[in-house]
């Protein structure tokens, strides 16, 4: 079982910018699906974006499309770490941001319900 723990959450005004991190235990990061999800106090858990597994390490990537050409999803193989790096933050990407796994390919990466393995999520605030 992957074990997994967010950071780099914050406070920021429109426009900034956050990278935030998903460090992974227990090893074997790159035989994992990768993704991260986010939830509001009113909101169901929503799809943001995923790294496909693949035996070749280089998964297909997705992204919702309101944050396709702001954010960017990556990971680290070797330091076992999945990243987002958010640009040009609006106010309704405030949320609490949650990173997931799931051993191999899924059939629906943008279905929480797939994913057995979650951090305990950090949190993002953009305001004015």
């Amino acid at each position: 079982q992957v074990h997994l723990v967010e950071s780099g959450g914050g406070d920021v005004q429109p426009g900034a910018s956050l990278q935030l991190s998903c460090a992974a235990s227990r090893g074997y990061f790159s035989r994992y699906s990768m993704a991260w999800f986010r939830q509001t106090p009113t909101t169901n858990r929503e799809f943001v974006a995923a790294i496909a597994y693949s035996s070749d390490d280089n998964g297909k990537i997705y992204y919702e499309d309101s944050v396709k050409g702001r954010f960017i999803i990556s990971k680290d193989n070797a330091k076992e770490t999945l990243f987002l790096q958010m640009n040009t933050l609006r106010p309704e990407d405030t949320a609490t941001y949650y990173c997931a796994a799931q051993r191999y390919a899924l059939s629906d990466y943008t279905d929480p319900r797939r994913y057995p393995y979650w951090g305990q999520g950090t949190q993002v605030i953009v305001s004015s």
